[in-house]
């Protein structure tokens, strides 16, 4: 199995991915664990100190005025946990939280926030366990941190709550940290503040969001470009002088990938025959230039993540120098922001894909094609529904854009008057995605069947690939009206788990 370590300087995409979908196992670096014991050594000094140091030795939030007695800080500590752990609602998914608990562990390793190398190391433990504390969907308001999520797991490290198990049972913490021989951890100063105060959550989210989009990104191009094919459409439009004089990365990206797709098609070139076509509609001549933006998108995002995953986010912190200093670096701010243009990106590329699906089954906009590409129309009602559907998903993508970082609701009274929504914004992130991989799986139903319903023209060697592709997925191909949910979620699946994306590669190379 494949083991991650970490170590003082942040960690990366694939690390977090592997951890969280891979169960790949975790190690602390020699180098983490001597920045553990340093930084906590200073804390441990500041402990001593008759002066009150904000999360040593002082309450948090709007109670930091009060100075704590010795003899109180390890039942302060507890009981921010126990009270933060706050949750309500349906349980975040497995991936989600061991990505939270991974990245939570990233930021400890840093020697910035005075946690003991022990109470690290537990962190690992638990992960290499398959342990996995029940975290609820609402709670966190993006700002000092994800707080309720982040208090969840570190109730389980001190052996409460509830948390599930490698068999996917749900049992109380203690029993499974008992099962396999980890000791509950007894926090310390400033340690229940330090495992609380992060944007892990959102960051884990926005991690896993930019890998799934990554497939589906190139997965859309494919299925414009199908799409392209069987509405008997120009590839002219993707030459590349043509994006070379508006040369935005992700556009020439786009252009190239549909390019790929298309060559060697007898389908395309024909919009004069018949009734002349000057050009093709919007939805499928400005596909790269949609799709483009959302890959421009993608990039800006993937650079907030980077700068993030680099990032120690605690309050207080423990300086180089020794200081221990409190700021706002657990505001969720620059994650919020690009987790929602990421959903908007999200909506307007699933609506884009569901235009071009519908134009497929207009027989009065589909050149030729069936209406709703049936069998036999009347009888039939081909891929009617299914439009539907699809329209019905673009639709929720569109209320799921609406940014939730415009959003503050001041909490603590009004200590934190101003907070970042970015847990919200991944939640509903996470849906979008999901909703997209749909949506493109509908489009590529319609337009392989719409291909193949195109007798006399042999369409290119990658969209064969394809439909053989699908084919032999189990979603069939054109004939008279079907139960059609099992077709639709065969495509979903296809869409998803990259299995399009594969297909093409072989005969166009790698897609960008």
């Amino acid at each position: 199995m494949h083991t991650v370590v970490v170590g003082t300087s942040g960690t990366t995409a694939v690390d977090v991915i592997a951890v969280a979908r891979g169960g790949a196992r975790v190690e602390l670096s020699g180098e983490a664990v001597a920045a553990l014991a340093k930084a906590r050594g200073i804390i441990d000094a500041l402990a001593a100190e008759p002066t009150p140091v904000y999360g040593v030795s002082t309450g948090f939030g709007a109670l930091a005025s009060r100075h704590i007695s010795p003899e109180l800080r390890a039942q302060l500590q507890r009981n921010i946990v126990r009270s933060h752990a706050a949750g309500m609602g349906p349980r975040v998914e497995r991936e989600v939280v061991r990505a939270l608990m991974f990245l939570r562990l990233k930021t400890v390793c840093s020697g910035h926030t005075g946690v003991r190398p022990e109470v690290a190391q537990t962190m690992a433990d638990v992960l290499n366990a398959g342990i996995t504390p029940v975290v609820h969907e609402y709670g966190s308001l993006g700002c000092s941190g994800d707080l309720a999520p982040l208090s969840h797991c570190a109730l389980t490290l001190m052996g409460e709550g509830d948390a599930e198990g490698p068999d996917g049972v749900v049992r109380p913490a203690g029993e499974l940290l008992a099962a396999h021989g980890i000791a509950p951890v007894e926090l310390r100063e400033k340690e229940g503040l330090a495992l609380l105060n992060g944007t892990d959550g959102m960051l884990g989210m926005l991690v896993m969001a930019l890998a799934d989009l990554d497939t589906l990104y190139k997965s859309a191009d494919v299925t414009a470009a199908l799409s392209l094919e069987a509405l008997l459409g120009t590839d002219k439009v993707l030459a590349p002088e043509l994006h070379a004089i508006r040369p935005h990365p992700g556009q020439g990206a786009s252009a190239a990938n549909m390019l790929a797709v298309l060559k060697g098609s007898e389908l395309t070139g024909h919009h004069q025959d018949g009734a002349p076509r000057v050009q093709d509609a919007y939805s499928v001549r400005c596909a790269p230039q949609v799709a483009g933006a959302g890959r421009d998108t993608m990039a800006h995002a993937r650079l907030v993540a980077e700068r993030e995953l680099a990032s120690s986010v605690d309050n207080p912190v423990v300086l180089p120098d020794g200081r221990v200093e409190s700021n706002g670096n657990f505001h969720g701010a620059p994650v919020a922001y690009v987790l929602d243009f990421l959903a908007i990106a999200v909506a307007d590329l699933g609506s884009i894909a569901e235009r071009r699906t519908d134009r497929l089954l207009d027989k009065n906009r589909s050149h030729g094609l069936p209406p709703f590409l049936a069998d036999d129309a009347g009888v039939d009602s081909g891929l009617m529904i299914a439009q539907y559907t699809q329209a019905a998903l673009v639709s929720e993508l569109k209320r799921l854009a609406v940014p939730a970082s415009a959003d503050s609701i001041p909490s603590s009274a009004m200590q934190e008057d101003h907070v970042s929504m970015g847990w919200s914004a991944a939640r509903k992130l996470r849906t979008a995605v999901d909703n997209l991989a749909r949506i493109i799986g509908v489009e590529l139903y319609a337009a392989t069947r719409a291909i193949e319903l195109r007798e006399g023209l042999t369409p290119a060697p990658a969209s064969r690939a394809v439909i053989d592709a699908v084919r032999a997925a189990g979603v069939e191909g054109p004939g008279p009206d079907r139960f059609l949910a099992p077709d639709l979620a065969a495509a979903d699946a296809f869409v998803r788990g990259g299995h399009l994306v594969s297909a093409v590669e072989p005969v166009t190379g790698p897609l960008q």
